[in-house]
């Protein structure tokens, strides 16, 4: 028996010791292909970039890409701009080919595209963009391009533009759910699908005034590049003119109705290829392993990316953790090599607490080195909470922005439980508070005057930090605030933003108050090692599965869900979730 144990002991620790050394050799693999030599740019490449392909603020890594066929390597936005500007200087890139039948991408972030594509052609080079059934926010993108073509058959969408929000009021009075609603600020609309049957005529009015400044900057760029008046492009949505490619080309919205053959065929006779030649398509993924793009120097500056809700505690690769980006922002204030901290926002808010955590670790790295904001396609509530520790604020004139309110919601489920599950709720306490926020019963009228209290005073607070940081009057605030969304072009009339412009000009400004023209950037969350994104990869496998099960459309309710869950509780300095531009 004693025989038997040893050498099952000893053929165990031999398949343990087999398991960890094929691991390691398989690793080692896999980062050996991360590491392989460069890939080599063709003379006469055509650059394309597939519009329909979200770019988040940081690079998205999937280190199995190259062996599993699976999601390749994504860039972010800001690596995109300057992949761009690369090309333009690549005697290898000829041209740039835009995909355009939808586009990943908000407003904002679609502007600043824009006119990093309208330097390219600047240096004598082309700019195609097709598509088979193009998105009017991937036409947006589109214009800036010498030609514009879209398939014989397919469409092009020319309507103007809609936000619509989903209201759970009915739904909720069916279940017998209360969702007893806090909030400061008649703008703040957060809680208006849990607390209304439709938009109230304040949200209708903001709602409106911002969707038209983004209207009148999509009718100008839209106009300036085809030769066409902005008022006969608004008749032409308004009429409903444009329904078939037929009818594009006929407004002259387009260059031509052609196949993808032809545009090819195009794309060959303008890099001065044979027709029988192979083109050389170049992806921004390819190119960006390719090239050196990013800027190198003396001095650092810290470009901090900030995406997602603003949560208590870590936070995740989606959402903006206090702990973590408080961590990296002192980071840079004490690392005496970095001259100056860039922080590039794209939030809509979140916990309000967190945002004056990360607020205060501003203030202290403002006090320490200049310190410049940049707005993407939204920074709002919470977003614009953290951004008024800044020098300076830059942001795009469709960015949304503004919404300097709070709310906080206690659901009340006793009428759920008891009327349609028959589930009672009954106990004992020693003090008369002492089950606040019982989420299993009503709030009395006492404990719901302290929810209102607790609201105002943050809201009180947030105010303050406005006024402090955009050296204005505590009373001006008040009345540009109350919840209030504004367009970025709005938010520069009214002094909430410095100035207009990109995360590019941001980054100037920086350096020009930091006194140097020699500089690279230090990336903010730093980018971990293969084992750690192996490791992230993995985490988010589940959520990108269900949400190819349950297609767009179900996984922003799910999302929504997953929000409210959020949202109950800890008060909030947050935008509606559910907005969305088509």
């Amino acid at each position: 028996m004693r025989a038997f144990l040893k050498m099952f002991l000893a053929s165990f620790l031999a398949l343990v010791l087999f398991c960890v050394v094929g691991l390691f050799f398989f690793i080692a693999a896999i980062a050996a292909l991360g590491a392989s030599d460069k890939p080599r740019i063709a003379e006469r490449s055509v650059l394309r970039i597939d519009l329909s392909q979200h770019f988040a603020e940081q690079e998205r890594r999937n280190p199995l890409s190259r062996i599993s066929g699976g999601e390749a390597d994504a860039p972010g936005l800001y690596d995109v701009l300057r992949l761009v500007r690369k090309a333009a200087d690549d005697k290898n890139i000829a041209g740039i080919y835009l995909q355009a039948d939808d586009n990943g991408n908000g407003y904002a972030a679609s502007e600043e595209l824009r006119s990093e594509l309208a330097a390219f052609k600047k240096k004598g080079k082309f700019v195609i963009a097709f598509g088979n059934r193009m998105s009017q926010k991937a036409y947006y993108l589109a214009t800036v391009a010498d030609k514009i073509y879209v398939s014989p058959q397919g469409f092009l969408e020319w309507k103007g533009l809609a936000v619509e929000l989903m209201f759970f009021k009915n739904a909720l009075d069916r279940l017998r759910i209360q969702p007893q609603v806090f909030y400061a600020g008649k703008f703040k609309s957060a809680t208006e699908p849990f607390r209304a049957e439709q938009m109230t005529p304040a949200n209708r009015l903001q709602t409106q005034e911002f969707l038209d400044d983004i209207d009148r900057v999509l009718l100008y760029r839209v106009g300036q590049s085809r030769g066409i008046d902005t008022a006969t492009l608004y008749r032409m949505a308004n009429e409903g003119s444009v329904q078939n490619a037929e009818d594009a080309l006929r407004y002259k919205l387009v260059d031509g109705l052609r196949y993808d053959d032809q545009v090819r065929d195009e794309l060959k006779q303008r890099i001065g290829a044979g027709s029988q030649d192979k083109l050389a398509f170049t992806e921004l993924s390819t190119y960006g392993d390719a090239v050196s793009y990013k800027a190198s120097g003396d001095k650092r500056i810290a470009l901090i990316y900030a995406e997602g809700t603003i949560m208590d505690g870590p936070g995740d690769r989606e959402s903006i953790g206090d702990e973590e980006y408080i961590k990296w922002i002192r980071k840079a204030r004490l690392d005496k090599s970095v001259k100056a901290i860039v922080l590039r926002i794209n939030s809509g808010g979140g916990s309000a607490l967190a945002s004056e955590n990360i607020w205060r670790e501003l203030k202290l790295a403002k006090e320490a080195k200049p310190l410049v904001v940049s707005f993407g396609d939204v920074a709002a509530s919470g977003g614009y909470y953290i951004a008024t520790a800044a020098d300076s604020i830059f942001a795009l004139p469709n960015t949304i922005t503004g919404s300097i309110g709070v709310f906080s919601m206690i659901p009340n489920l006793q009428g759920f439980f008891n009327e349609k599950l028959g589930v009672t709720f009954d106990g004992v306490k020693t003090a008369t508070y002492a089950d606040r926020n019982n989420v299993f019963r009503a709030l009395s009228p006492a404990e719901a005057a302290f929810q209102q209290r607790e609201v105002d005073r943050i809201y009180s607070v947030f105010k303050q930090r406005v006024a402090d940081g955009r050296k204005k009057d505590t009373a001006y605030i008040g009345s540009i605030a109350q919840g209030r969304v504004w367009s970025g072009e709005k938010a520069l009339q009214i002094g909430l933003i410095d100035r207009l412009g990109g995360l590019e000009e941001a980054v100037r400004c920086a350096a020009r108050m930091a006194k140097t023209d020699s500089y690279r950037l230090r990336e903010y969350p730093e980018r971990g090692g293969f084992l750690e994104d192996l490791l992230d990869r993995k985490k988010e496998e589940p959520m990108a599965q269900l949400r190819k099960q349950l297609g767009a459309g179900q996984f922003a309710v799910f999302e929504q869900l997953v929000e409210l869950n959020r949202l109950c509780g800890a008060p909030q300095a947050r935008m509606p979730f559910a907005m969305e531009i088509r």
